[in-house]
């Protein structure tokens, strides 16, 4: 496995060692020694996630505040998403920067996303699974965000505005200057 730091530390794109021959292919999706050698982290994750999505929909931007935060390890199995982490860490010189990589079923790459960050995602192929893990157990009253179109953040979701479709609850979710507290 590779990881490559982004410029918000802590935040890695992970790259799997892919074996390939031609019955197909096979790659550890997590191995916990290999992501400890990779990263420099001791992560122990309690919780995996799935979810299925459709063009155009934007999940985001979430995350959990308090003790109740989460780190996050996020890999796509079926289509491609732009996936965006967002650095809402006070003390930290990216403080309300984001990274936003492309994450495939095609590209098997991974985003480790720390603790002290929103995460969300945006779906460029027809549809997608997302298989996350945490190292947190989900709390509803931890629970916080921040809208996808915040001006501060200025994320591109490469989408066109017409096909974005995001739920009711992530469209009365705060801007980035009146957010929760991570």
């Amino acid at each position: 496995m590779k990881a490559i730091e982004t410029e918000l530390k802590g935040c890695f794109i992970l790259e799997p060692r892919v074996f390939e021959d031609s019955r197909g292919y096979f790659f550890e999706l997590y191995n916990s020694a290999g992501f400890e050698a990779a990263t420099g982290k001791n992560v122990q994750f309690v919780q995996d996630n799935q979810s299925y999505s459709t063009y155009g929909v934007i999940r985001g931007l979430h995350y959990q505040s308090g003790s109740d935060a989460q780190a996050k390890l996020v890999s796509v199995l079926k289509g491609k998403v732009l996936d965006v982490a967002v650095d809402l860490r006070k003390e930290s010189p990216t403080y309300g920067k984001h990274v936003a990589i492309e994450l495939s079923a095609e590209n098997k790459r991974q985003m480790f996303i720390p603790r002290g960050f929103a995460h969300g995602f945006s779906v460029l192929s027809d549809s997608a699974v997302c298989w996350y893990k945490c190292d947190n157990f989900y709390n509803m009253e931890s629970e916080a965000g921040i809208r996808y179109d915040d001006p501060v953040l200025g994320i591109d979701w490469k989408l066109p505005k017409a096909d974005v479709r995001i739920s009711e609850k992530d469209s009365l979710l705060p801007f980035f200057n009146e957010a929760k507290q991570a």
